[in-house]
């Protein structure tokens, strides 16, 4: 039985397009916020969304975060190369070779103060509506987060927070 070697494409940053994270918190099942990550590219890189969506696939499962998978706890996995980084009022994320950073409002700071981690969502599906400087709703963050389309088109990740220390 003979069989073709599949291409495996290098990853090529400039394939993401411009990636945004958002940082917001809301009221968990226990009561208390959760301090949300919503990671997600605008599609804009050259050849469009389905370029910009299979980028981001590829940047995530060189990371170890599965696209559709289960949840990845990476406060009980230590060497998992993702990571948050929360130092003056920024939330820092880090996925090898990239960096994102996004400014935290103070609930979400009290919120991953309080927990020690926040739950990123790393979507393939480009939101291009929802550019860095424009303002969005609650409603349509909630909207566009909750379609199954985002949902299962992401990683779905427990960061431990860190900060540096002083």
């Amino acid at each position: 039985m003979t069989s073709t070697p599949s291409e495996t494409r290098p990853f090529r940053p400039a394939e993401l397009g411009t990636l945004v994270v958002l940082a917001w918190s809301g009221e968990a099942a226990d009561g208390s916020d959760m301090p949300y990550l919503l990671a997600y590219s605008l599609g804009d890189a050259e050849g469009g969304a389905d370029v910009t969506s299979a980028a981001v696939e590829r940047l995530l499962e060189n990371n170890g975060l599965p696209v559709g998978g289960d949840l990845v706890d990476g406060t009980a996995k230590p060497s998992l190369p993702a990571t948050l980084l929360v130092q003056s009022g920024q939330a820092v994320v880090t996925l090898p070779p990239l960096n994102a950073q996004c400014p935290a409002p103070p609930e979400w700071l009290a919120a991953v103060a309080e927990r020690g981690y926040a739950y990123l969502v790393f979507t393939t599906r480009a939101w291009p509506e929802a550019q860095p400087g424009l303002t969005l709703t609650p409603e349509q963050l909630a909207a566009f987060v909750g379609a199954e389309e985002t949902l299962t088109a992401a990683a779905h990740v427990v960061l431990p927070a860190r900060s540096l220390r002083t």
